[in-house]
């Protein structure tokens, strides 16, 4: 697939068209930028399109990661003592961007590294190295106005997140002013501490579909090729994070080279690529 956006149109609307014209779901790897090293990590992202993702969400490494559980807090730790940066992130993208100008790009991470570079200038920035999407999962619908003003002079969008707590009426809220697609976190608690419960998933993008016509992304919970599976009969994409992330340190804890631990991580995402694109071909 090629998701060249149309006049007007972004990557993120034009790859969710495909994926429905294909009448399959997306899969959206998650890494950390800067995890394990600036060079490995650039190497893992510029190989993921190759290995099946559709999407892309690229993390912004933060001292405090307190959404996350603990494998994506060690991805954010070791990132930052490689050197990482929020300037740093933003010139992986360019780098990316250099090579891919069709796979979009979604940053996730917490408004305090943007607060400090500036929130007009980042998200100028971020369009320029060609950042399509920005979830900040500290940042209430109530409090991104500015930032949302922002984005979209610079044709970025803001992604919103709903949760199992998420009521109709605070969902109505959580919508209004929501871009690229809605991100469902389908379980309580912090990233990669539960195993997703299909029911309760299928259950939450009904309500979600009577509501919005965004595409509705779900991701915590969800670690093996089934589980992805799964949720791809169900949503528009699956998300993986901790799993992706615990990859590279598996590979860092047994010593292998840095070729090793980036073909290590595109293998997993192949397979779960693989698994969410037959998933609704499967009897």
């Amino acid at each position: 697939m090629s998701a060249v956006p149309q006049p007007g149109g972004t990557r993120i609307g034009a790859r969710f068209a495909e994926l429905r014209a294909h009448r399959r779901a997306g899969f959206i790897p998650f890494v950390t930028a800067g995890d394990p090293d600036a060079e490995a990590s650039f190497e893992i992202l510029q190989g993921l399109p190759g290995h099946g993702a559709d999407l892309i969400e690229l993390g912004v490494p933060f001292s405090d990661p307190m959404a996350d559980g603990p494998a994506i807090q060690a991805s954010s730790l070791r990132a930052l003592k490689s050197g990482m940066s929020v300037k740093g992130v933003l010139a992986l993208v360019e780098r990316f961007r250099a090579r891919d100008d069709v796979t979009p790009l979604v940053l996730m991470g917490y408004f305090n590294p943007i607060h400090a570079y500036g929130a007009e200038h980042f998200l100028r920035d971020a369009a320029h190295a060609g950042v399509d999407g920005l979830i900040i999962v500290d940042l209430s619908p109530e409090e991104d106005g500015a930032l949302r003003t922002h984005a979209s002079t610079n044709g970025i969008d803001i992604v919103r997140l709903a949760t199992p707590t998420t009521s109709d009426r605070r969902l109505d809220t959580v919508l209004a002013g929501a871009g690229g697609f809605l991100y469902y976190v389908s379980v309580t608690g912090v990233t990669g501490t539960k195993a997703v419960s299909t029911e309760d998933v299928a259950s939450a993008v009904a309500r979600i579909r009577r509501k919005s016509r965004l595409p509705c992304a779900v991701g915590f919970g969800i670690r093996t090729p089934e589980q992805a599976a799964a949720v791809a009969r169900i949503a528009d994409a699956a998300v993986v994070g901790s799993a992706m992330v615990q990859s590279i340190a598996d590979g860092l804890v047994s010593q292998w080279p840095r070729g090793d631990i980036v073909d290590g991580a595109l293998r997993l995402c192949r397979s779960l690529a693989d698994a969410v694109h037959g998933a609704r071909d499967a009897p």
